[in-house]
């Protein structure tokens, strides 16, 4: 059988909900691993008789019995053989429960604290807060550490099993012991909610003719929702967009495929190689909306995935500039083996590069210009910015965004025409 989608890995990034993102319009093989307990070890063989001589030692032997459960030690084998091929935080095992919230996130919804995790130097490390969620209202943020869940220590503990213990139905409270880069540890305590996740949201800056789009994700309909705020752009008369990519952990392949064409009319949106180094270019589509505005694309370490792809593709064309900090690095194609009992593994077998080839897969995109947000600044989202002063505006503590502002002003000028009008000029 095949399974419908193609995913993108978000390289090391597990959302608490259990979301895995980075989902692909394409067929994936469907795997069922089986073995006779016969088989004995070589190359190409796995020795399933030694892996039942294990287990039966564990279930004959073991003092505490009751840890000794099929179910939980059988993922167990499954997600460290997956571990073993040092694809660290890019293939993965997935639980049904993980696959299903997975499935969740890429239908625009999901449950849990929201915020994306990944395991660095042996510590669990936020990446990046969803947009709306616990997490975010929490004021949790990336690079701050994961110590304790509910008061338990869990250094030890793979990422799997952190994100079990955080996981749990919306209405429920769990408390995380945060420690910040340069901070002391302290309790955070979060209510898990049911989180619908708004790809595209936008607003004009108050004492600009600038349009702030905010893409949050690369959830399903994120074009479509691009092509309103587009439109809506043109309508309002903008002379420039601030696109707004930040803490962005990516999503659908064909998503990225068309936001990036909404930006550009010709030309690649990224390049796939297989394991025998075979490329295949992934062309820009006709769009609905196609929009010729100077563009500033906000970015930064928990920019990922989906959204790589869309900056890595306007920078190669030259088409907008980069603002920002590095990205995350993300740069495998997964695809999804599903097993018998609803589980399945997400196992990198293409990488992906950027048009003119560039390789993001731990590495990164570089923003053209380098802003750091300070430690005590916030990100200014389109909906925060409703309502406010261009002075509120200038006041605020998002430094990548008013850089933005004013590098667009210097590239941009509005000049009135003999009958009145206002015309843009690049």
């Amino acid at each position: 059988m095949k399974a419908p989608l193609r995913r993108l890995a978000l390289i090391c990034l597990i959302v608490l909900s259990l979301l895995i993102g980075g989902l692909g319009g394409a067929v994936l093989d469907r795997e069922v691993l089986a073995a006779p307990a016969s088989q004995t070890s070589n190359n190409n063989t796995l020795n399933i008789g030694l892996i039942n001589e294990a287990w039966n030692i564990i279930h004959r032997s073991y003092v505490d019995s009751t840890a000794a459960q099929p179910e939980k030690l059988t993922y167990a084998a499954i997600s460290g053989m997956v571990d073993a091929l040092g694809d660290t935080g890019h293939s993965t095992f997935l639980t049904p429960a993980m696959r299903e919230q997975e499935q969740n996130f890429t239908q625009g919804h999901f449950e849990g604290i929201g915020a994306e995790v990944q395991m660095k130097d042996n510590h669990v490390v936020i990446v990046a807060p969803i947009d709306g969620s616990p997490a975010q209202k929490a004021g949790l943020k990336p690079g701050d550490m994961i110590l304790k869940v509910d008061g338990n220590d869990i250094s030890g503990l793979t990422l799997d099993e952190v994100v079990a213990k955080i996981l749990g139905p919306a209405g429920t409270k769990v408390t995380l012991t945060i420690q910040s880069p340069g901070g002391q540890p302290h309790d955070v305590t979060l209510i898990r909610a049911r989180i619908e996740v708004h790809s595209v949201t936008w607003e004009y800056l108050p004492g600009t003719t600038l349009v702030d789009i905010r893409i949050a994700g690369y959830s399903d309909g994120a074009t479509k929702d691009l092509d309103s705020a587009l439109a809506d752009a043109a309508k309002h008369g903008s002379t420039g967009i601030v696109l707004d990519m930040r803490n962005d952990p990516g999503g659908l392949l064909s998503e990225a495929i068309g936001v990036t064409s909404d930006f550009l009319r010709t030309g690649t949106v990224l390049e796939e190689k297989n394991a025998q180094g075979q490329i295949t270019n992934v062309p820009v589509q006709a769009s609905n909306y196609t929009t010729s505005l100077p563009t500033v694309v906000l970015i930064n370490g928990g920019t990922a995935s989906a959204a790589e792809i869309v900056a890595g593709a306007l920078q190669d064309a030259k088409r907008a500039t980069l603002l920002g900090a590095t990205t995350f690095g993300t740069g495998t194609v997964l695809n999804e083996f599903n097993l018998s009992d609803g589980s399945a593994m997400l196992l990198a077998t293409e990488e992906w590069l950027t048009p003119k080839g560039r390789v993001i897969w731990h590495e990164g995109i570089t923003p053209d210009i380098k802003v750091d947000l300070p430690a005590q600044g916030e990100l200014l989202t389109p909906e925060a910015e409703r309502g406010i002063s261009a002075a509120q505006l200038q006041a605020s503590g998002d430094t990548q965004l008013l850089r933005a502002v004013q590098l667009l002003d210097r590239t941009t000028t509005v000049r009135h025409s003999q009958t009145g009008h206002q015309v843009a000029e690049e």
